[in-house]
């Protein structure tokens, strides 16, 4: 701490300067108050203030409010590029980044295999549209299907490749709604069909996207009020509630969503009970069970698929997913059992630009790298290391920490009041943190983020408690 601190003597002043500030010695009585002022202040420190980032992030800034929507609240910095798990703004400065790209950016930013990958497929072939095949969609699909059925996950078939989680969501819900009209004709043994079954459950907390249908089952005022009406036939109930579960999903139900760990709802891990229990009861009324395993899927929680933490009681008829699946290129699928894959027919769904070959080709690499024993094992091991980091918080900061929650690396920091204030303070550290909702702070770093990585992390938002708790008081 006292490297930087130089004492300065002149006429009746005594003082001492530390970094760039310098303190009046006759202030203070004791050394105790001096060395608590000295500390406080070398915690406050700012090393990456917003306001001192480039100077031509303000004529970009001022462009964008003229040519775009906004439809974000962002701070007024731009960043320019990455590596690994950090990302430089204009200024060139560096921030290590515990929320990739909301939990896309898998392998980190800038992936030079990735880069290559993208590069040898661009100067070959990036677009066909879906009315002809190509070679890398078809291998992804079996990559996919084989990796998950021989890991231990569902009883996976088909794909339907999509551009993004809310399409792969969309996508499912007509899946699904198919399947009501298909259970009523197949029971009936007749050619009519079922009218009445297309019903679909989601819960409290959920988020499946922000398209009419995913929307309808993100029971969110804010996000859904101002495009009300929602898309009838979808209801919401309580997550991890099964006391009135024979109610809710019933013969007119033909789907129920659920993440087996919610991201932005606040970081709420599904009990094996709750989803036994929607499994049961869907088999029982013949609805299907979908799986929104966008954010929480594909080696977030140290295995390839959340659901494989789960007994095979619990496994789902559909399950969708995005986001981390080409490492930032966009890409979606909907993967099915053989009987939900049974139902679809030529017309039933389409996409333009939904598997197209750079995308599926991205994905390939990123999927065998992300299904490795090394690469799970270290989510295990860091996320178990940033888990009980963060929950000794709790002891420190009692009044403004409860609970840590989640497992591998996507984790829930659980504040007693709004943290967003958190994440300006960790910002202006050189740490980018993100929110979720019930006061959360949500850490979904790139899977690649190493131990020492972890440690500085761990130091800087630590550091941000202590101020934010003062700043609370």
């Amino acid at each position: 701490m006292f490297r930087s601190l130089v004492v300065i003597a002149g006429g009746s002043r005594l003082g001492c300067r530390i970094g760039g500030n310098i303190i009046n010695l006759r202030t203070y009585s004791t050394t105790t108050q001096l060395l608590t002022r000295t500390k406080t202040m070398t915690e406050q420190k700012v090393t990456h203030a917003d306001s001192e980032t480039a100077p031509i992030t303000a004529q970009l800034l001022a462009k964008q409010a003229k040519y775009t929507i906004n439809t974000y609240l962002r701070p007024p910095i731009i960043f320019s590029h990455g590596k690994g798990c950090h990302v430089y703004d204009l200024a060139n400065r560096e921030y290590l980044d515990f929320s990739a790209g909301i939990a896309v950016n898998a392998l980190g930013h800038s992936d030079p295999e990735v880069a290559r990958v993208v590069y040898e497929q661009a100067l070959k072939l990036v677009h066909l549209s879906n009315l002809y095949n190509n070679e890398h969609a078809i291998e992804l699909a079996e990559l996919l299907v084989e990796s998950t059925r021989s890991g231990g996950g569902f009883d996976a078939s088909k794909i339907f490749f999509t551009n993004s989680g809310t399409e792969a969501n969309e996508g499912a819900f007509k899946f699904a709604r198919k399947w009501g009209k298909y259970v009523g004709k197949k029971n009936n043994n007749t050619n009519e069909l079922n009218m009445n079954k297309y019903g679909v459950v989601s819960f409290s907390n959920a988020f499946h996207g922000r398209s009419f249908g995913a929307l309808s089952a993100t029971p969110s005022p804010k996000y859904q009020s101002p495009f009300t009406p929602m898309v009838p036939g979808f209801v919401t109930v309580p997550y991890n509630d099964i006391s009135n579960i024979n109610e809710y999903v019933n013969d007119e139900t033909c789907a129920v969503i659920v993440e087996p760990i919610q991201g932005e709802g606040g970081v709420w891990e599904a009990t094996v009970p709750f989803i036994e229990a929607l499994r049961k009861r869907c088999d029982e009324v013949e609805a299907l069970l979908i799986f929104d395993e966008i954010q929480c899927g594909l080696g977030r929680t140290g295995k390839l698929w959340a659901h494989q933490h789960y007994p095979k009681s619990c496994h789902p008829d559909i399950l969708t997913s995005a986001k981390p699946l080409a490492n930032g290129i966009p890409i979606g699928a909907i993967m099915t059992t053989q009987r939900v894959a049974d139902i679809i027919t030529i017309g039933d769904h389409g996409t333009t630009f939904g598997g197209n070959p750079l995308a599926c080709r991205a994905a390939l690499s990123v999927i065998s790298r992300i299904n490795t024993p090394e690469l799970l094992t270290n989510v295990n091991n860091v996320g178990s290391y940033l888990k009980s980091s963060f929950e000794k918080l709790i002891n420190k900061y009692p009044s403004l920490i409860t609970t840590v929650r989640g497992r591998g690396l996507i984790l829930g920091i659980q504040f007693t009041k709004d943290p967003s204030g958190m994440v300006k303070l960790a910002r202006e550290r050189g740490l980018l943190i993100i929110t979720a909702g019930n006061n959360t702070v949500r850490i979904i770093p790139p899977l690649i983020l190493t131990r020492e990585e972890a440690e500085k992390g761990v130091t800087i938002l630590e550091e941000c408690t202590k101020i934010f708790e003062k700043e609370s008081n």
